[in-house]
């Protein structure tokens, strides 16, 4: 598969069954990761992959209520940071750009191998770092759910079966040549 089939083949699935997560694959998915650019190479992201049942189970008690699809995930990767680590240049912090340049390549990698991976933002931070140890120094940006994409849509809300592959927003409403346009 080639980058472009990665990005088109790529989708946030919430309909997830039961995947094998091997220790390679969660290398698989870290060497994307790391491999991607940041603000003097500064590599600010942190992940921690859970895979583990019963670390599973505690993790759903993190989810916002209408991401209970999620508790099918064969594996949870928190995704932090935090601006001490990479460039803070006047009001700009970089840290978050940087972060989630790897997370797409992370994405891309997952979809690569066949997994689905589904960042989401409906979670509670403080809850995450107490069930993963990850200290208050770093902001939790993302839960990234992993599985296989499922054949059912089976536990899924109306609203979120109709959601599985929205359609995109044309090449206007987000991108523009040589300047904004003008707003009436």
């Amino acid at each position: 598969m080639d980058v472009k089939d990665a990005i088109e083949q790529r989708r946030a699935y919430r309909a997830l069954d039961p995947v094998e997560i091997s220790d390679d694959t969660v290398r698989e998915l870290a060497s994307a990761a790391q491999l991607a650019p940041s603000c003097f190479n500064n590599q600010p992201w942190r992940f921690v992959f859970v895979r583990d049942s019963a670390q599973l189970a505690k993790m759903r008690g993190v989810m916002s209520k209408g991401n209970e699809w999620a508790f099918k995930a064969s594996m949870i990767i928190a995704v932090f940071s935090k601006k001490e680590d990479d460039c803070v240049i006047k009001d700009r912090e970089y840290h978050q750009f940087d972060t989630g340049m790897a997370v797409g390549l992370l994405i891309l990698r997952a979809t690569e191998l066949g997994l689905v991976a589904h960042p989401i933002a409906g979670f509670s931070p403080k809850k995450a770092r107490e069930v993963l140890g990850i200290p208050d120094i770093y902001q939790v940006i993302t839960l990234i759910n992993v599985g296989k994409k499922g054949q059912g849509l089976s536990g899924l809300s109306e609203g979120q079966r109709e959601a599985e592959r929205p359609e995109r927003k044309p090449f206007g409403e987000f991108a523009y040549i040589d300047r904004f346009p003008v707003q009436q």
